[in-house]
């Protein structure tokens, strides 16, 4: 585990659609790791373009993160490449995704340190909102 430390800016991403507990579990944690957590929202029309959209407008979803105690900033994510922009601009000291990522990152650890964070035991297993079972609905007869 990596102990915080003075002025370290942890920066992570994504939709954070129907924002839930394990979500806010996620913030905490990262949020721990440094001194401010920077928070990367995916736009809608970054969703869209992922074939992922969300259920939830960007707008609604970034005032949940701003609102959220663990959360320093937010910013828009608008495109895949952005990332190691942000890191420079933002003198980003860990950059930290959950484990589905895994090795997707690694090239910007000549940068910042780069963190995986056990997702499924957090935030629970990531399934697209379209496969969530539903429960069936019944009519009352009468």
């Amino acid at each position: 585990m990596i102990s915080p430390m003075s002025s370290r800016v942890v920066l992570t991403y994504g939709s954070f659609d129907l924002f839930h507990q394990g979500h806010a579990r996620l913030l905490q944690r990262l949020s721990m790791l440094g001194s401010e957590l920077i928070v990367g929202c995916s736009t809608d029309a970054y969703n869209e373009k992922m074939g992922v959209p969300a259920v939830t407008s960007y707008s609604q979803r970034r005032l949940m993160l701003e609102s959220c105690r663990f959360v320093s900033r937010v910013i828009a994510e608008q495109e895949w490449d952005q990332k190691y922009t942000d890191i420079i601009n933002y003198n980003v000291s860990v950059f930290a995704m959950g484990d589905d990522w895994t090795g997707q990152f690694d090239h910007f650890e000549d940068i910042t340190q780069v963190v995986y964070v056990p997702r499924a035991d957090i935030i629970g297993e990531r399934r697209p909102f379209h496969v969530v079972p539903q429960p069936a609905l019944r009519v009352a007869a009468g």
